[in-house]
């Protein structure tokens, strides 16, 4: 069984599944949704939308920040999962005209943006958080003007004890660190792990489900031609 799986199935409680409706969420379901947009439904191919929801984990009424937002796509599924109870702040380095475009939509309605440094993502007096998610974006703060090391204590900060901070990225060579953020777009994860963690995270788990072992990850993802080889980690807040 994959980690990712272990994982969701610990949180679930082996024994309480059945009987625990809040903690069992339909992620299938979640994506399914028929005012889902054709370009979303296509990258979940891409993405592996179900086995990500299932490694996230985000639970109903869960107040979640989804860091690097881009035009949307993981803030608006992390604003179906956690349901109209719930809430997600989508921090965003700039303007984004997609990220406007997508807000309109009824599945926004709790989401509030915050366009705001990458190292202070969040306004003061923000209600502490349950979840954190940063897809594909840590990589691009290496070669921004960004205090990784304040950025990483901000998210451990904004979280509650227990909470979950989850990271996808795509995968550099071994040896290459925060090197080529700029050049390939990737990261070595051994690198990243080391960051996180001296913010005081705990690297909890990891999953498998978006690596590609024949990605030589020597080329930028956008020209590789290939399927990237990219990771995704677990972190909690002690």
């Amino acid at each position: 069984m994959k980690i990712w799986a272990l994982g969701f199935l610990a949180l679930m409680g082996l024994a309480g599944a059945a009987t625990a409706p809040a903690l069992a969420q339909d992620y299938r379901a979640v994506l399914a949704a028929p005012d889902r947009s054709e370009a979303d439904r296509s990258n979940d191919d891409k993405r592996k939308a179900f086995e990500l929801l299932s490694f996230v984990a985000p639970k109903t009424g869960a107040r979640v920040l989804d860091m690097g937002a881009g035009g949307g796509y993981s803030t608006e599924l992390m604003a179906r999962a956690v349901g109209p109870s719930g809430k997600v702040i989508a921090q965003n380095g700039a303007e984004s005209e997609r990220f406007a475009a997508r807000a309109k939509t009824p599945a926004m309605s709790q989401v509030q943006l915050a366009v705001r440094p990458f190292d202070d993502p969040l306004p003061a007096g923000t209600e502490p958080l349950d979840l954190i998610t940063f897809f594909f974006a840590y990589h691009d703060t290496t070669f921004m003007a960004v205090d990784r090391a304040k950025m990483n204590k901000a998210m451990f900060d904004a979280l509650k004890p227990g909470g979950f901070l989850v990271i996808a990225d795509h995968s550099a060579r071994a040896g290459e660190g925060t090197s080529v953020g700029k050049t390939t777009h990737r990261i070595e994860e051994s690198a990243l792990v080391a960051e996180v963690t001296a913010a005081g995270f705990k690297l909890v788990g990891s999953a498998d489900f978006l690596r590609n072992p024949a990605d030589p990850r020597d080329v930028s993802v956008n020209r590789s031609g290939i399927k990237n080889d990219e990771f995704v980690l677990k972190f909690q807040k002690p």
